[in-house]
């Protein structure tokens, strides 16, 4: 276990108070899957040889085909949807069970916000989406969870009104404007692994030069984790670049290698995800035990379905998994990308005025 300090600033005396919490660490000698869609975990501790780079390469290209994908048949396709309907195609429904709760809102941004580009820097938002998240904030709290570094993300959205969860969920900060929503009137700041920020440095100039050779590699530096994007590098060298990024963290057995879309993640060994970032954020806004609370994920990757398993588990609100394509996923509901994401979001923006205009009148 692990003891973190949560800093949280009294708004109007701006003194800051600092509360120490319990984080459990997780095992650096486990080999685990998470539940059903989650992660491949690699921890660096056991990683070696010729068996354990093939074991990384089917995961990568499990993760990120490079091919075009089977068609995928009628029935699966229509199975698939029937358990995983369009969050578009269900609005009613959704509408009609949130009825006297809170609606709070979560959305991760690559894939989500933005479509996924080649270059990670460029993954803009349109102001189309950029106008919808700022009216759905009026309406409803709002919280950016992504595994980009929290600056990184705000500079893409530029809203100062929402909350945002950067290094998935280990760097959380509430609205810089203040928020009509939140029950308390205090800031939460909450980074539950600041210790591990001179190691994650290390091993960010450590990763920069090992992959400096294999061309389209890149390394991202997230501030609490690092990713390294392979969407640029010609598949024959996937293997190459496993061996290297294998090199350098056998040396750290206090970090963790999970897999994503293009990119794999190295994150400390924490028990802590976007699923926890979720629950602190409800805490945060007064909604930790409350029954009238309904959360609404919107997600596209496998870092997600940790959101989404926690919204399961509660038995409180649903997760939207984003994907053209069928996965396995805790998610309730789907939409196919970020354009119908904005129609969703666009839809219940407008549902809320509604509701809002007739109570007045």
């Amino acid at each position: 276990m692990t003891r973190q300090n949560v800093v949280v600033a009294d708004a109007k005396s701006g003194i800051n108070v600092a509360i120490t919490m319990t984080v459990s660490n997780q095992s650096l000698f486990t080999k685990t899957r998470e539940a059903q869609g989650g992660c491949i975990t690699i921890p660096a501790k056991k990683v070696g040889g010729g068996a354990r780079i093939n074991t990384w390469l089917d995961s990568m290209r499990a993760s990120s085909p490079t091919r075009v994908r089977p068609a995928i048949s009628v029935p699966d396709q229509s199975s698939w949807m029937l358990r995983h309907p369009s969050a578009l195609h269900m609005f009613e429904q959704i509408i009609e069970a949130s009825k006297g709760k809170q609606i709070v809102m979560f959305l991760d941004y690559d894939g989500t916000l933005s479509p996924i580009v080649d270059d990670p820097d460029r993954a803009f938002m349109s102001d189309a989406m950029r106008a919808t998240v700022r009216q759905l904030a009026r309406y409803f709290p709002t919280a950016i969870v992504s595994g980009r570094c929290r600056d990184k993300v705000y500079n893409f959205v530029r809203l100062a009104e929402l909350y945002y969860a950067g290094s998935h969920g280990m760097d959380i900060k509430g609205p810089s404007k203040g928020s009509k929503h939140k029950k308390e009137t205090k800031a939460v700041l909450f980074q539950p692994a600041s210790e591990f920020l001179p190691m994650i440095d290390e091993v960010y100039k450590a990763l920069l030069e090992k992959t400096k050779s294999i061309p389209g590699a890149s390394v991202e530096h997230n501030k609490f984790c690092l990713s390294v994007h392979f969407r640029c590098v010609d598949e024959k060298k996937w293997s190459m670049l496993a061996q290297q990024v294998r090199s350098v963290l056998q040396q750290y057995p206090k970090l963790r290698l999970t897999q994503g879309r293009k990119v794999l993640e190295i994150r400390p060994t924490i028990k802590w995800d976007k699923g926890k970032a979720l629950e602190f954020l409800l805490e945060s806004l007064g909604f930790g035990n409350c029954t009238d609370v309904f959360p609404v994920y919107i997600g596209d990757d496998r870092t997600d379905e940790d959101a989404f398993k926690i919204l399961r588990d509660r038995g409180q609100g649903f997760g939207i998994l984003v994907s053209k394509i069928p996965k396995d996923t805790s998610a309730s509901y789907s939409l196919q990308e970020p354009l119908e994401v904005m129609y969703f979001l666009q839809r219940l923006v407008e549902w809320k005025r509604l509701s809002v205009r007739q109570y007045r009148l």
